[in-house]
């Protein structure tokens, strides 16, 4: 008799956000965990993400650069390890705080330190167990034109300028003014 194998489900980058799920304003962010801006930018978000309560969801989307920050890879997919047990947010905001001693020893410390429990966890980093997902969101980034990081989008829109609070602000005001103009909808007579 055939062994079967066990089916398991991977929770995506796509699917991991913070806030209000129904709100009417996405702020999406492609960065990576070595970054200095990047983690600047992690500071920022978390005062936009009190600003704003459940007018927004956030999700970090990752983008490596690998050529600069041989160890933003493995960091990327330790996030996304974390992810599947319901710490991904505690393991982001601890890799930023770590970012410069990302070694596969130290995420698995960290990942303890996250309250992550899964025995498997060290050997799905060493495995690439969640390579594909980060290679994902990398072929979205680069689809979305991301150059350079971080890169914030607004309802889908590129900010296209430094992610200072102002200038998040401002354009989470901009796109919760148009969502409440959105046309209403015509009756047929």
């Amino acid at each position: 008799m055939p062994l079967q194998k066990e089916v398991v489900i991977i929770i995506k980058p796509t699917e991991m956000w913070v806030g209000n799920e129904k709100a009417p304003v996405t702020l999406m962010e492609w960065g990576e965990y070595e970054s200095e801006e990047c983690a600047k930018a992690n500071e920022v978000v978390k005062q936009i993400l009190e600003k704003y309560g459940d007018k927004i969801r956030f999700q970090f989307r990752h983008f490596p650069l690998t050529k600069i920050h041989q160890r933003s890879l493995k960091a990327s997919e330790s996030a996304v390890a974390a992810g599947q047990t319901g710490k991904f947010w505690e393991m982001h905001n601890i890799l930023f705080q770590n970012r410069r001693n990302l070694g596969t020893t130290s995420l698995k410390l960290y990942s303890r330190e996250a309250g992550i429990s899964d025995k498997n966890f060290l050997d799905n980093l060493v495995n690439g167990t969640y390579g594909w997902q980060v290679q994902d969101d990398i072929k979205e980034g680069i689809g979305r034109g991301v150059k350079e990081l971080p890169a914030f989008f607004v309802n889908d829109e590129p900010l296209g300028v430094k992610p200072t609070f102002d200038n998040l602000s401002k354009a989470i005001d901009s796109a919760l003014r148009k969502s409440k103009k959105k046309p209403a909808v015509k009756k047929r007579a």
